[in-house]
């Protein structure tokens, strides 16, 4: 068989074999178990700024700095282009999923990233009281779309800067 067939070849079938697809229900339920279970750590920890509005609040400027991209401005992923396309797809922060994780298995997730997903860790970029503000926001966050689009993706005015800042 001449090198251009097998090639092509090749290529097709490297190419079939490539694609994403969502996942299931069952291999959601599992992923989540396996998650919530095994692999994300702080499950015991206990966020110290909970229940504190001001921390909400600070939270909130600090998730439309960092968080936005992926998340949106309400972190249900609203005006996010890409949200849904990835695989696994970005979670809504409101969704039963995430809000079943305690408040360490959240503060963990964010300072340690979540493979194989693109979460990524924000260890030596967010302090610890910017974390527990993050995941005090995250508790309570607004209703869908209320917060518009980022900027970034057509949105209004660019996000505020976190506390401390630059």
């Amino acid at each position: 068989m001449p090198t251009a067939a097998l090639l092509a070849i090749g290529l097709s079938l490297s190419a079939s074999g490539c694609k994403a697809t969502p996942p299931g229900a069952f291999e959601r339920a599992v992923a989540s178990q396996v998650k919530r279970r095994l692999t994300v750590g702080g499950r015991e920890e206990r966020n110290p700024l909970a229940g504190d509005a001001d921390a909400v609040r600070k939270g909130q400027r600090a998730f439309s700095s960092y968080c936005f991209v992926c998340h949106g401005l309400d972190g249900q992923n609203t005006g996010v282009p890409f949200a849904e396309a990835m695989s696994p797809p970005v979670p809504k922060l409101n969704s039963p999923d995430v809000q079943a994780y305690s408040d360490g298995q959240l503060k963990w997730i964010i300072e340690n990233g979540l493979f194989p997903s693109g979460m990524p860790a924000s260890r030596g970029i967010l302090s610890d009281e910017e974390i527990w503000r993050i995941v005090a926001f995250v508790r309570h966050l607004p209703p869908a779309g209320s917060l518009g689009d980022p900027p970034v993706y057509g949105g209004g005015a660019p996000p505020a800067k976190a506390d401390g800042a630059r």
